[in-house]
């Protein structure tokens, strides 16, 4: 029997990592305990978190604090902060899920310390090289995910098969597609197009078994031709930060053409709609990071309450969709 069929899903959350955190973090949590049903493990200063929840109607929920007194600061470089700081509330909570006390953890904190904290900790699935972040960057295209989008930018050729495995997995788990197509993006949408590394990659994904449909262009992430796009993380955080640009280019230009036309709250709901629509965490409040055994959500540090409830959702739909199983699965399935 499905175990998570009968019982609440339980999310360890970094409640010291944010730009805003830990009030917006709580009340994020609050939130997500009040209209999803999970547990929540706060991990963090508890006198902080005590004078926090007691703001907020959280008696009768299911919360809890797991104290720890340290946690990564902004500027920090991560790798070595975390090695100082073994009981950094992102280190805690993903040790919370390695040692089974909860089946995901969340972090709005820095993302190369929850990439670490998760890739030390949890460890790597066997046969990915690096942990990866990807996700659905538009949502004009809310059926294509774009992976990796940051943490490998420099990549080998096999890489990109393991970034399609991986996709695969994120669209049958999160996304519910049976059979996801996956597409190389490239200058040209011809089988010779790009540089020699996605060449070469091209010939390994046209002889792995996934549902390899060949290279995209740029205008095709938007167009829904594929459910999954790889491209390595150096092209892929650029595309993902022009997104995240251009949404807020075109809200001023929006702004000041029809600022005559509309009142200002008009205005400020088609604005906060279109950036939205162009940044996904906004919509998603985090995405799991792919690769390592557990279940990591990863959301953006300006994140504020509803991004919180939002990435605390992702986590519990990547547990009970068995997102870490499908990847080992997928993995196996690979020629």
């Amino acid at each position: 029997m499905d175990t998570h069929e009968h019982k609440r899903v339980r999310v360890a959350v970094d409640a010291m990592g944010g730009d805003y955190a830990p009030a917006e973090v709580v009340r994020g949590t609050v939130q997500a305990a009040r209209k999803t049903g999970v547990e929540i493990v706060l991990v963090g200063s508890e006198e902080q978190l005590r004078a926090e929840l007691a703001s907020h109607d959280a008696a009768n929920l299911p919360l809890r604090i797991h104290h720890t007194d340290q946690l990564i600061a902004d500027g920090e470089p991560p790798a070595a902060a975390l090695r100082k700081k073994r009981r950094a509330s992102v280190s805690v909570a993903a040790q919370l899920v390695k040692e089974g006390r909860a089946e995901a953890a969340v972090s709005m904190g820095h993302t190369g310390a929850a990439m670490i904290a998760a890739n030390w900790i949890l460890g790597g699935i066997k046969g990915i090289d690096r942990p990866v972040g990807g996700g659905i960057p538009f949502a004009l295209a809310p059926r294509t995910v774009v992976l990796d989008m940051g943490p490998n930018v420099d990549c080998k050729p096999r890489q990109f098969v393991q970034f399609a495995v991986l996709g695969t997995a994120y669209a049958r788990c999160l996304l519910g597609l049976d059979n996801p197509t996956v597409a190389l993006l490239a200058n040209g949408s011809e089988e010779g197009k790009g540089n020699h590394q996605s060449r070469e990659a091209y010939q390994l994904l046209k002889k792995s078994g996934l549902n390899f449909i060949g290279n995209v262009e740029g205008w095709d992430l938007l167009s829904g031709r594929a459910n999954v796009i790889v491209c390595d993380g150096f092209v892929g955080n650029i595309l993902l930060k022009f997104g995240e640009g251009l949404s807020a280019a075109l809200a001023r230009w929006l702004r000041e053409r029809l600022a005559s036309l509309l009142p200002p709250t008009e205005i400020q709901h088609l604005t906060d709609e279109l950036q939205e629509m162009m940044e996904f965490e906004k919509r998603l409040g985090g995405v799991p990071l792919l690769g390592v055994k557990g279940v990591m959500v990863v959301g953006h540090g300006r994140s504020r309450a509803s991004g919180v409830e939002k990435a605390i959702g992702q986590a519990k739909l990547a547990v009970e969709s068995h997102l870490i199983e499908t990847i080992e699965k997928e993995l196996a399935k690979i020629r």
